[in-house]
């Protein structure tokens, strides 16, 4: 009974670090694709909303990736 409660913590504790890396790399998509609409626009044509909608989930997917990955600790 004691391994089974320590074969699905450990595969819990996978699973955050995984849910947590795929976070993160929306993350980075995100705050990608930000970048890419600040750099293709023009002095008067380019969409705030669009840029401020993909930074602000980029920048909060990516904090919320980081800190799952680096909060979820490791028991072999």
């Amino acid at each position: 009974m004691y391994k089974f409660i320590l074969l699905k913590n450990l595969k819990i504790m996978n699973l955050k670090r995984i849910f947590g890396a795929i976070l993160t790399i929306l993350g980075i998509g995100g705050l990608i694709y930000a970048a890419h609409f600040f750099v293709i626009s023009t002095d008067n044509n380019y969409d705030l909303r669009a840029f401020a909608i993909y930074g602000i989930l980029g920048l909060i997917f990516f904090i919320a990736g980081i800190s799952l990955v680096r909060t979820t600790k490791d028991e072999a």
